[in-house]
């Protein structure tokens, strides 16, 4: 049995091409890709964070590269999201929150992106329209009125355990609609 903990390669046994076809994507689109999400998240690490997290999926995603029409769209949108998923993970911290909103006021006032944003909205309250009525209830009292599993629960009259599988589902769906949606 081969000892993998000293293969550090990408590189695959059966299609040896394969790293040389990503390197060659990586460097094409990486740089434009990382500005755009430095720009969107105005940090340097979040930036080199979601770029990781766009070509892993790319890479995870290869036996489908087949199937992506137009590869520099396909990566402009998943950073896009990428970008959209740590947004709603920073909103629950305020203080993040503010800090990003105030440094993106510049860019939120460019006509694309406000037509980006309010379509990625309407698809994301599409999502949320869609979910059953009280994993719905759950995640906007989460999400808008910022409460957390124990404050919902006592609310709502049901366990944490309960709320919590209810919201890890309702972002299940949402996800998955919204990337549904975006194909």
């Amino acid at each position: 049995m081969q000892d993998r903990s000293k293969n550090t390669s990408f590189s695959s046994n059966k299609d040896p091409d394969r790293e040389a076809s990503f390197t060659a994507i990586f460097r094409e689109h990486e740089y434009k890709l990382y500005m755009l999400a430095l720009r969107l998240t105005k940090s340097d690490q979040y930036a080199k964070d979601i770029i990781q997290e766009v070509f892993l999926k790319l890479w995870t995603q290869w036996d489908r590269i087949h199937e992506i029409e137009n590869m520099e769209a396909w990566l402009y949108r998943l950073t896009e999201n990428k970008v959209v998923d740590f947004l709603r993970k920073v909103s629950a911290d305020t203080r993040l929150k503010q800090a990003i909103w105030h440094n993106l006021h510049e860019i939120i006032n460019e006509p694309q992106v406000q037509v980006e944003a309010k379509e990625c909205n309407q698809i994301i309250q599409k999502a949320i329209d869609q979910l059953p009525p009280q994993r719905r209830i759950i995640y906007r009292l989460n999400r808008e009125r910022g409460m957390n599993y124990r404050e919902i629960a006592g609310e709502l009259h049901l366990s944490r355990h309960t709320v919590k599988n209810q919201l890890s589902s309702a972002l299940r769906s949402i996800r998955s609609f919204v990337t549904n949606s975006m194909k």
